[in-house]
């Protein structure tokens, strides 16, 4: 392959480490390593000045809210920017955002003007920084990677978060004890600087749009659309939504139970992190064995029910080497977790609505770790923090009963970009903006195949819906029963054009086998038509 990724590289099968043989990942990864490193020594300093300026398990809980609650209210529109304009730019946007609130926590501590209530403001304007990155940053990772490279790519980024996991929260408890919250924030800023210069020097290769983009709302509106005509990508919303909500506690009230379980300080805090964070890593280490040997539902629940178990563990625990040891387990299930959904959204989800489609998946996920943080920290005020972790152990248990009803997906690439197809014939005069466009497609259809071209259309339905169209029916001719008619609508004559341009290699061969149900010496016959209100002509 030379045309994206540089010269023919030979790719191992399953090869963790295979994405690295690409300069480009190879470069932002190492950098985005560093980035990680500044975000998880920043979080210990933010956390334990916060355990120091109140008693409140609330206001401790609500710094891991303050950072995930911007990711899921500003997931959307990053998303689709994500997808309208230059990912590069627009993850550099990310870590300037990110970099001044780092900067400004900072300097106001240092100042010694750092309250609770602002702590949390600007560690909101830090998750912003990161809701506007995560969409353009994972979302490039198939314009550094081969396709067949890209699980083992996510799964790199995961393992990048969680090597800075494995120390940084230990480094972060050392420098806070050493020299406080406010040496941890001015490291972050700085750390932020390689990924920066890396992203500058990027010289992205990507191929001029044939279409105008569309505006910002109706980018949202299509992929709201999309997501919600992919039952496959709803299902993964729903289950990491939900895993979020229960498992968010053990991450919002780690500074809880290094104080009141463990009796611990800042640097215990940072170790407990760390074992979490060496446990993230080996998880994500396994990904591509998990992957062989189980299905994407068995391993979820598998993932759930050793959660279940650890959870138990480090509410009864009050030794540090056994909660360590089971944050360790902790860690390596929730990474697997968490990276098996985020595969299983790439690889659904075609190019032109990436963005958006990991956008909606880190709403679902950080807003439910932002919704339970809190939860758990208002439970743990009237319970106690043993407590929480049991009830949060209890429902991790009943979990995986969601997949009698929301069974998982099976974990393959169904994102294959189509051809550019050639605009339709026309002879009436259009612009972009004209429209609404009604289209109908004639099938003649024998009987004896009536039910099965009927079931084979439910399916073309969520196609032609998720790619832009609305108002979709299938009619059959009640004097003429082999006759069958789609009907369906687009907005805008542009609006179609990228409507039929967005359909993939897979749902093409849908319309083919819609298709080759067709009898009779005509070919399928496509009417577009331009619908006229009274008065428009």
């Amino acid at each position: 392959m030379t045309s994206l990724f540089g010269p023919q590289l030979t790719l191992r099968s399953g090869s963790i480490a295979a994405p690295l043989a690409f300069p480009v990942f190879r470069r932002i990864w190492v950098a985005s390593l560093f980035a990680n490193l500044g975000i998880l020594i920043q979080g210990v300093g933010a956390a334990w000045a916060m355990t120091q300026m109140t008693p409140s398990a609330d206001k401790v809980a609500l710094v891991q809210t303050a950072l995930m609650l911007p990711i899921m209210l500003i997931a959307v529109p990053a998303g689709a920017v994500a997808d309208m304009y230059d990912r590069r730019i627009v993850a550099l946007a990310a870590l300037s955002c990110e970099l001044c609130g780092a900067s400004a926590l900072a300097l106001l501590d240092w100042l010694g003007q750092t309250t609770p209530s602002l702590l949390l403001v600007l560690c909101f304007g830090v998750g912003s920084g990161m809701a506007l990155m995560g969409p353009a940053w994972q979302s490039s990772v198939s314009e550094q990677v081969p396709s067949e490279a890209l699980p083992a790519a996510v799964a790199l980024n995961g393992i990048s978060y969680n090597i800075a996991r494995s120390v940084g929260p230990a480094i972060g408890g050392i420098i806070v004890a050493a020299a406080g919250a406010v040496a941890a924030f001015a490291l972050n800023a700085l750390l932020y600087l390689p990924l920066m210069l890396v992203l500058l020097a990027w010289k992205r290769n990507s191929a001029p749009p044939h279409l105008p983009p569309e505006k910002l709302t109706r980018a949202m509106v299509s992929g709201v659309r999309y997501i919600i005509n992919s039952p496959s990508i709803k299902i993964v919303l729903v289950r990491s939504m939900v895993i979020g909500v229960i498992g968010s506690a053990i991450i919002a009230l780690m500074p809880l139970i290094t104080r009141d379980q463990l009796g611990g300080d800042a640097q215990t805090y940072g170790i407990m992190l760390s074992a979490f964070g060496l446990g993230a890593v080996i998880g994500a280490l396994t990904i591509p064995e998990v992957r062989n040997r189980m299905s994407g539902e068995t391993s979820i629940r598998a993932c759930s029910l050793c959660m279940g178990a650890t959870f138990a563990t480090i509410a009864w625990s009050h030794q540090p080497l056994l909660t360590a040891a089971a944050l360790l387990v902790t860690g390596a299930v929730w990474m697997t977790a968490w990276v098996l959904f985020s595969i299983g959204v790439q690889l659904s989800a075609p190019r032109w609505v990436a963005g958006r489609s990991l956008a909606a998946y880190q709403a679902a996920s950080s807003g439910g770790i932002a919704i339970g943080s809190w939860g758990w920290g208002h439970l743990t005020d009237i319970a106690g923090v043993e407590v929480a972790l049991l009830v949060s152990a209890a429902f991790m248990f009943v979990s995986p009963l969601l997949g009698i009803w929301l069974r998982m997906p099976p974990i393959t690439a169904q994102g294959d970009e189509g051809k550019i197809l050639e605009p339709p014939k026309v002879r009436l005069p259009l612009t972009g903006r004209s429209g609404p466009l009604v289209v109908e497609i004639e099938y003649r259809v024998a009987q004896a195949n009536a039910r099965a071209f009927h079931a084979l259309m439910q399916d073309i339905q969520l196609i032609r819906q998720r790619n832009g169209a609305y108002g979709w029916s299938i009619a059959r001719d009640i004097a003429d029963p082999e006759f069958w008619t789609e009907r369906y609508y687009c907005p805008t004559w542009l609006d179609y054009l990228r409507q039929r341009n967005r359909s993939t290699q897979s749902e093409r061969g849908l319309d083919g086998q819609a298709v080759a149900f067709h009898i009779g010496s005509d070919p399928v016959r496509i009417r577009r038509m331009l619908e006229r209100p009274f008065g428009s002509v």
